[in-house]
């Protein structure tokens, strides 16, 4: 698959970006950072590079192999450059309320029940939004100086420049990729919610 030009981006924690890179996951959740429209939740961008964050991990939250990755940072710290290695297309969103439901989902992701708990606590009305990612690893990974407008608590943004993507393959075989989204969904049940805003 090719992405011929993008500075879209998608910021997530260093060790999930990590995790989706190396094929140890396709999901990230999401309770903030999804736009709504008239009246339907929309994500930004379906092709995203994916932009890792160091401020906010937090190592508890974690599964115990993904918490020993994560290295604290003072509150305000951020890397001179940051490494855009992978880009993503967002195949799925999968909007959950159950707790057991999400529960069900541990094996897919690195994060624990603490977590879960956590997020669904928060803005109890809103839904879990389980998001699925395609990865594409790039043919060479790129530092890009950090600009103060990455920060602050968004998950969408605009980089200062352009990437140039060749034609790059998935991180997972199309099988297996497809496997693991069969299976989710099938945990999920029926309440798919589609993209229908384009890119």
């Amino acid at each position: 698959m090719q992405l011929t030009t993008n500075f879209h981006a998608l910021k997530e924690w260093a060790v999930a970006v990590n995790a989706i890179e190396n094929g140890n996951t396709i999901m990230l959740l999401r309770k903030g950072g999804i736009h709504e429209r008239n009246g339907q939740f929309q994500i930004a961008h379906e092709q995203v590079l994916l932009y890792p964050t160091y401020e906010h991990q937090q190592d508890f939250l974690l599964k115990a192999e993904y918490a020993n990755l994560v290295c604290p940072v003072t509150s305000g710290w951020h890397p001179e450059t940051v490494r855009i290695g992978s880009w993503a297309e967002i195949t799925d969103i999968l909007p959950v309320s159950d707790e057991s439901v999400v529960n069900a989902l541990l094996p897919f992701h690195i994060w624990n029940e603490y977590f879960i708990s956590d997020r669904l606590k928060w803005k109890p009305r809103q839904p879990l939004y389980i998001l699925l990612l395609r990865a594409y690893k790039l043919p060479q990974a790129q530092e890009i100086p950090y600009n103060t407008k990455y920060g602050g608590c968004k998950s969408w943004i605009d980089l200062t420049q352009s990437f140039d993507i060749p034609t790059t393959e998935p991180v997972l075989s199309d099988s297996r990729y497809t496997q693991l989204v069969a299976e989710i969904r099938g945990i999920v049940g029926e309440q798919v919610f589609w993209k229908e805003n384009g890119e």
